[in-house]
């Protein structure tokens, strides 16, 4: 039991981002609970198509020679609390969830929660040796997505 234990923790990750954007709270959080338009700013977003009005496929790939192909299932949408939660399948499986707050004055803060374990095989033999290049690959695509949200609104980004 222990030995399946560790190694279902090789191929699991827990990240989290934090997006500061200079734009109004419901700007951000509208964009955000809008996965059909992802690919408009996110450059790594390749493909969503909507499977039917709680869930979908996304196909995505950033730095690094794969995609992952995942679906999702919305969970939670709650604009009054700010969250968006999505169960995926596929490629990665687990959990993601956007938490929306406001941060100041015309500022909204967007912090990205994933806790996936990954499916894909090729990344699941590669689990130790490729565990550094898919967190960096995971870091450069969520900064293009904090600067194509940027872009997207029309506004600047701080850290």
């Amino acid at each position: 039991m222990a030995l399946l234990a560790r190694q279902a923790e090789l191929h699991r990750y827990r990240f989290t981002s934090r997006w500061q954007l200079h734009a109004a709270y419901e700007h951000v959080f509208d964009a955000l609970a809008a996965p059909l338009d992802y690919p408009l700013w996110w450059p790594q977003i390749i493909e969503v198509r909507q499977l039917t009005p709680e869930s979908g496929r996304m196909r995505f790939r950033s730095l690094l020679p794969y995609e992952l192909h995942v679906m999702a299932s919305a969970v939670r949408n709650d604009p009054a609390a700010g969250v968006l939660e999505a169960r995926l399948t596929g490629d990665l499986e687990g959990v993601t969830r956007w938490t929306v707050t406001r941060a100041g004055e015309g500022r909204t803060a967007a912090v990205f929660d994933e806790d996936v374990e990954v499916r894909k095989p090729l990344m699941r033999r590669l689990a130790v040796p490729g565990r550094p290049a898919f967190r960096a690959n995971h870091a450069w695509m969520m900064r293009s997505g904090r600067l194509g949200l940027a872009r997207h609104l029309g506004v600047c980004h701080w850290s």
